[in-house]
């Protein structure tokens, strides 16, 4: 998304960008996601959510995003919702195939798989961080597109870049583990959301959730991902399978992990799950149900950093001639906790942009 919001407002003030994507289509992460673009209601949220951030990155996105909201629809995007149905935030909801059409049109000359080899002139990072290796690395889901494997910050270290955040840290959701069969158009509904009502144990049968756990359950899933195997167990009574959560019930997210082939296990007692488990007030009510899980990878946090005028600085805060990023390719915005990736790229693509344009 950064790359198309950063050519289409560079077109819309006169310059003539050209965007390199790798992949064979335009959208990037963009297009697999429920394209909610939202923000905390305000900077104070936003710091108690995402302690480990820069406060000046994050208030750039609290102050700047409704207005670019508003310039993604006068492209033509099309809204689905006004709102985020979170109290904790505030944003719009666009149809993802909408979006990434509105935004390649106003980007003027993409050429399709065409990877970033080398720096020359002005240009603008927003390569999508880099899930790709990140996933093969930990031996993790990758829930993102595939091309997102860090070419810009390893183009921006060799210009002398410097990193900001944690290099391990990453947002995403615990989808059905192997065997079952993930294909992209099937990002957003296999996502396993209940995780708050479950009691989580890894292969060993030893409970390990954050406690008190976040709205998001990010910090779930990364605590996954450094289980054993980088799998767990979400298990359920009676009670929790009928709770609603994103227009779902548990019981239907259970249900489409088993139809896309994931290990689900149902059973009148809890002796007959076979498992051990810790005991929990969660596990009271029959029946009961378990769904094997893997930490699916959407966009890591962590990535280079940048000034307010989003140019890439070195290590001693210095902006590095000709190089702005954007998106999930800059770090230390959400570290520690949550926040809108298409947010970064939307808030992040238009400054680079401005300020690409000025110089």
């Amino acid at each position: 998304m950064g790359g198309l919001v950063a050519a289409a407002r560079a077109r819309e003030l006169g310059a003539r960008p050209v965007v390199l994507e790798k992949g064979d289509r335009p959208g990037g992460s963009m297009l697999l996601s429920s394209c909610v673009i939202w923000r905390y209601r305000t900077l104070e949220d936003f710091r108690a959510e995402c302690p480990g951030g820069d406060p000046a990155l994050q208030r750039l996105i609290v102050e700047r995003l409704d207005e670019a909201l508003d310039w993604l629809e006068s492209l033509g995007a099309p809204v689905v919702e006004r709102t985020t149905g979170n109290p904790r935030t505030t944003g719009m909801r666009f149809d993802p195939r909408g979006l990434t059409d509105a935004l390649a049109r106003a980007a003027g000359e993409i050429r399709l798989e065409t990877p970033l080899e080398e720096l020359r002139g002005p240009t603008i990072l927003a390569t999508g961080g880099f899930a790709a290796d990140l996933a093969e690395r930990r031996g993790l889901l990758l829930r993102a597109n595939p091309w997102s494997s860090g070419d810009g910050m390893r183009l921006a270290r060799e210009r002398g870049a410097a990193l900001a955040g944690d290099p391990d840290e990453f947002y995403g959701r615990n989808m059905p583990a192997p065997p079952a069969r993930i294909t992209e158009d099937r990002f957003v509904g296999l996502a396993q959301l209940y995780g708050a009502h479950a009691v989580v144990v890894n292969e060993r049968g030893e409970a390990f959730a954050p406690e008190p756990l976040s709205w998001s359950e990010t910090d779930l899933v990364q605590a996954t991902a450094r289980q054993p195997s980088a799998r767990a167990w979400y298990v359920v009574d009676g009670r929790a399978l009928v709770v609603t959560i994103r227009g779902r019930t548990v019981e239907q997210m259970m249900a489409a992990a088993e139809a896309a082939g994931g290990t689900v296990r149902r059973a009148p007692s809890l002796g007959e799950l076979g498992m051990s488990l810790p005991a929990s007030e969660k596990l009271a009510d029959a029946p009961f149900a378990a769904v094997h899980v893997i930490p699916g990878v959407t966009h890591t946090i962590g990535g280079l950093r940048i000034d307010e005028r989003a140019r890439v600085v070195d290590e001693d805060g210095g902006p590095i001639h000709d190089l702005w990023a954007c998106g999930v390719d800059v770090g230390n915005v959400a570290t520690g906790g949550y926040a809108s990736g298409l947010a970064q790229a939307l808030v992040l693509g238009r400054i680079a942009a401005d300020e690409a344009r000025s110089t």
